[in-house]
């Protein structure tokens, strides 16, 4: 251990909202409170450390368009690297990432496979597309290939209504997470609107995704049944022009997402105050561009989440939900350095003085 490499982080060290340590020792790649004896090459980073970023709901390997290549994953991946996010689930995506985890310099991530939608009913080059009787089966399939989770598309357009449907019949919810529960997944679903809740909930789905039709009647159960929410605000901030592209064809369906979008912060901020897990993420890798965890943070605050808990559904609560470890000794090195403290100031999220990612600095 002497010969090794060792980086030594001095300041005030955010292991936990109220944990704070003057300093930490990276030997190895990994987290250590103990100074070593001996060491060599030490390199010293000084400020307020927080766990590397997570961003709980985004794509790599994926555009507005459909799969990208590798030189283009690897650009986004680097792009939230910089931004200070070390870890993300990976909502959905139709490219095989995994070679990202040969890479110590690329971001760690936690695959949903690829989205499972009803047919016709979502972005083309997405998702499989299939009928309910399909649905366990794919079901079965994107538990085998993810990382501990599969996304369903919850609701979408549905061009003969005019407006946000179901996709799925209740009892096909209800096999579909049974089996992936069996496999040991969990499930989360994307939902726009209000009517898909329920019968995914109380099918025991584990999280949805942007959530924006959670209502009165709705919030108890979530909150009962424990089950997060990903809000995902700074692409609900663009529901607005979608309503403008799709007024004259579908003005039920544009109506209908000015509503959710008026709402949004109303809506996150009753989720937060009733109990329910909301975590940040920012659906980047479709539409939008990576490196947006910052902003999602801010937006939570704007939605009247106090900092230090929209601190933590980015840092220290996001990493236990998805079972990955913080600033634990141990724990491979992945922090963020800031010239000031987080808890008190969401701002200086979007500019990291210092990234370690596996006990490397990244220059």
């Amino acid at each position: 251990m002497s010969d090794q490499p060792v980086l030594h982080v001095k300041g005030r060290v955010l292991v936990g909202p109220q944990d704070v340590r003057d300093e930490l020792w990276v030997v190895g790649g990994r987290v250590s409170y103990d100074r070593p004896t001996g060491a060599r090459d030490v390199r010293t980073v000084q400020g307020w450390a927080l766990p590397g970023l997570v961003d709980a709901h985004c794509h790599v390997g994926l555009d507005a368009h459909g799969p990208v290549d590798a030189e283009t994953a690897e650009k986004q991946a680097l792009t939230d690297r910089e931004a200070g996010t070390l870890l993300m689930r990976d909502a959905g995506s139709p490219s095989d990432t995994r070679w990202i985890d040969d890479r110590a310099d690329l971001p760690k991530i936690i695959r949903a496979g690829r989205h499972i939608a009803r047919t016709r009913r979502y972005i083309r080059n997405y998702a499989w597309e299939i009928e309910p009787d399909d649905l366990v089966a794919y079901v079965a399939q994107e538990a085998r290939r993810g990382d501990g989770w599969v996304k369903l598309v919850g609701d979408w357009i549905d061009r003969e209504v005019g407006d946000l449907s179901p996709c799925w019949p209740r009892e096909a919810v209800e096999a579909a997470i049974a089996e992936a529960h069996r496999l040991g997944a969990r499930v989360t679903a994307h939902c726009f609107a209000e009517n898909s809740l329920r019968d995914l909930v109380e099918s025991g789905i584990d999280c949805v995704e942007h959530a924006t039709g959670l209502t009165e009647d709705l919030i108890p159960l979530f909150a009962e049944r424990g089950v997060a929410i990903v809000p995902t605000l700074v692409n609900i901030a663009t529901f607005p022009q979608l309503a403008a592209g799709g007024e004259s064809k579908f003005p039920n369906w544009s109506a209908h997402m000015r509503r959710l979008h008026e709402r949004r912060y109303d809506t996150v901020r009753s989720a937060y105050d009733a109990g329910i897990p909301v975590f940040v993420g920012t659906d980047a890798g479709g539409s939008l561009p990576h490196g947006l965890v910052a902003a999602e943070v801010a937006e939570l605050v704007t939605a009247g989440i106090p900092p230090i808990e929209a601190l933590a559904a980015t840092s220290w609560s996001a990493r236990a939900w998805l079972g990955r470890p913080g600033l634990e000794e141990g724990a491979p090195a992945d922090l963020v350095v800031y010239d000031a403290d987080p808890r008190a100031e969401v701002g200086v999220l979007a500019a990291p003085r210092r990234v370690v990612l596996n006990g490397a600095v990244v220059e």
